[in-house]
């Protein structure tokens, strides 16, 4: 497959992801996310036995691109549902994959991007990397996100970051239980290459089958829980806060907020 918003690389039965979007900071667009889902696709059939994902440049992921929001803010209610729920499928499928997958997290990972590097098995990250849930400072709501996070890391810790949409340091993200590990940026891919290798020697069935009871007792509730995240992320897009957010972002100016009508 050819893609145009990542790269697809194999090491024998190590495959790495990495985004590539440099300039963007590696954020989420449309196209990303269908390019993501389809590498997916493509590994879980392949001969890969884990998957590394990493950023290009010094990001991980900086969350939705500009364009995108941008974009989301003159979709129909219709258009946003769908948009949504394509965003939702790509968080589920992370999170259900069937192979071993660890986040090389070479930067900050923010909103979406925070969500794509917490939800692989294993999140190993830089010292200087930083992680947050910065949607409620324009007027945006982490829905989908924290379907998965309160499940992670537990309501009340859940509730500061998704309410405060404050930034942590890496060393606090593995403190809350969002990294598994913190290594120099240089350290980076062989730490990673070393914990994959850990993982081939295990046996492929038990991993899978161990991922599968893993996600399986939680899918139901996991599902029902992205429907409604997957329709109040798709309100908020129409309402006087979000449009002011964003509008306030782009200007880079304090936003006027009116709360609900």
């Amino acid at each position: 497959m050819s893609y145009t918003t990542l790269t697809l690389e194999h090491d024998g039965p190590v495959a790495k992801i990495t985004f590539n979007r440099p300039d963007k900071r590696n954020a989420i667009s449309a196209k990303m996310i269908c390019d993501l889902l389809t590498a997916l696709d493509e590994l879980e059939k392949d001969r890969s036995r884990v998957i590394v994902m990493t950023g290009a440049g010094p990001a991980f992921c900086a969350g939705m691109d500009l364009d995108m929001l941008q974009t989301i803010g003159q979709q129909s209610a219709q258009e946003n549902q769908e948009d949504s729920r394509r965003m939702a499928r790509m968080f589920r499928r992370i999170w259900s994959f069937p192979k071993p997958m660890i986040a090389a997290v070479n930067g900050h990972a923010l909103a979406g991007g925070c969500g794509i590097a917490t939800l692989c098995d294993f999140t190993i990250a830089v010292p200087e990397a930083k992680f947050g849930y910065t949607e409620v400072k324009i007027g945006f709501l982490p829905a989908i996100v924290s379907v998965f996070l309160t499940r992670q890391i537990g309501d009340k810790r859940a509730r500061d970051l998704l309410l405060t949409g404050r930034l942590v340091e890496a060393k606090e993200a593995k403190e809350l239980g969002l990294v598994t590990e913190i290594v120099p940026a240089e350290k980076l891919i062989s730490r990673c290459t070393e914990l994959a290798e850990l993982l081939i020697a295990a046996s492929p069935s038990s991993l899978t089958r161990a991922k599968r009871l893993l996600t399986s007792a939680a899918a139901a509730s996991v599902d029902a829980d992205l429907e409604r995240a997957v329709l109040e992320n798709a309100r908020i897009r129409c309402t006087p806060d979000f449009k002011e957010g964003l509008a306030s972002f782009l200007e880079k100016r304090k936003p006027v907020w009116q709360g609900e009508e």
